[in-house]
């Protein structure tokens, strides 16, 4: 049995999960925090400007992958400090570097090194954590990466008031280094146990274990957490442009205007939370979640043509802090329930790489979409996405109880 933690020991590394996790957020969206700012001062189309993000979420959702398979073949935190220091340089560079062309390259780069954080963080947190800590640093890591945000969407525009978005890059690096230095030391006396729950039941044959994994509905999972990519990044990507072309408010108040959504993150994390403790179905929660998210785009129709800002702020807020409850639900909470194969990262990293396919698409789609037909096109394909999403998670709920009752240890109790 695990040691259950408390006190210094599950406030220190609860912590150190929580900043590396900060760090690894503030160093990823500053570029698009400071996209509607780039694009004007670079005088580039919006199009050309969001490659870069593309670029890193295409390379960031491949990288899962690879780092997910690394996270359970190396130390985590060693996998981790490495992803940090990649990103932190890279950040840094972009501050010295003229050319759009040049610095959409290197940020491709910087999806990689930014896909080497989640996994292995899964399966350090999971290693050293009862299954309770375990759930309940998951929900503090998730409000994290929304403070990070408010951070950045708070801080972005005072940097380019004083001194241009090129800044925003090379004080993020500097944060990410100081970070990456405090969690190595922080975690170099850490051991994994020497007997792992989560090591692979050998007497399972793989055929056996891929059916059983097929079995979960895990297709149809993947596909979820696609859709919900679509909305939590796409709209966060572009509502400062979205605020600043519908209601013509300027570039640093449009930027400012996005903190409500990291705000109604963290709100919806902790509902969320409290929703999967009564409903005890992580499919089943993500389903009313995207049902809630639903009649939010559809009310955003009402409220673009009527052109009220506050009313769509609001309401783009409440569809990303739905995007972020069904998060926890579908990439944090989740691959708990495969640790039987004893690949958790690698589950993590498969699953996580999901929701990043989705943030690519819409990053460059809403781009042209919004270009070519207008944001009233984008409001509606917001409205199509979240009935899509409530109807596979509606659909693979049976599949999903199957599993998680063929396992009744892997439950929370």
């Amino acid at each position: 049995m695990k040691k259950q933690f408390r006190g210094g020991f599950m406030s220190k590394f609860c912590l150190l999960c929580c900043l590396v996790y900060f760090a690894s957020y503030i160093t990823r969206i500053n570029y698009s925090a400071v996209l509607v700012e780039m694009i004007t001062d670079m005088n580039i189309t919006r199009e050309l400007g969001s490659i870069a993000v593309t670029g890193a979420l295409i390379t960031y959702g491949l990288g899962q992958i690879t780092s997910g398979m690394l996270g359970d073949r190396f130390p985590p935190n060693l996998v981790i400090a490495v992803g940090q220091i990649g990103t932190s340089l890279i950040n840094i560079s972009v501050f010295f570097i003229p050319n759009i062309y040049v610095i959409t390259v290197v940020w491709c780069f910087n999806g990689f090194f930014q896909s080497m954080l989640w996994p292995p963080l899964v399966r350090i947190m999971a290693e050293q954590l009862d299954e309770h800590n375990f759930l309940r640093t998951c929900v503090y890591v998730s409000a994290a990466s929304s403070v990070a945000i408010i951070a950045i969407y708070l801080f972005a525009p005072m940097v380019i008031m004083l001194s241009g978005w090129r800044t925003v890059f090379i004080i993020c690096g500097a944060i990410g280094l100081v970070t990456v230095t405090l969690w190595l030391a922080g975690t170099a006396k850490l051991k994994s146990p020497e007997t792992s729950q989560f090591t692979s039941d050998k007497s399972n044959q793989q055929k056996v274990r891929f059916r059983a994994i097929a079995s979960s509905g895990i297709a149809l999972i993947m596909v979820a957490i696609i859709l919900q990519g679509i909305l939590r990044d796409g709209i966060t990507t572009w509502m400062p442009t979205f605020i600043n072309d519908v209601f013509n408010l300027g570039t640093s108040i449009s930027i400012v205007t996005t903190v409500i959504l990291p705000i109604f993150s963290i709100i919806s994390i902790s509902i969320a939370s409290k929703l999967l403790g009564r409903i005890r179905h992580e499919l089943k929660t993500s389903a009313l979640l995207f049902g809630t998210a639903l009649a939010a785009a559809l009310l955003m129709i009402p409220a673009y043509s009527l052109g009220i800002v506050a009313v769509s702020a609001l309401l783009m807020a409440v569809i990303t802090g739905c995007m972020h409850g069904i998060n926890l639900m579908l990439i944090s909470r989740l691959p708990m329930s495969y640790k039987r194969f004893g690949k958790i990262s690698t589950i993590s990293g498969a699953l996580n790489a999901c929701t990043y396919i989705g943030a690519a698409l819409s990053t460059y789609g809403f781009a042209v979409l919004s270009e070519r037909f207008g944001w009233y096109f984008i409001i509606i394909s917001w409205v199509v996405v979240c009935a899509a999403g409530t109807a596979v998670c509606i659909a693979v709920v049976p599949r999903w109880t199957r599993f998680i009752e063929s396992d009744p240890h892997s439950r929370q109790s």
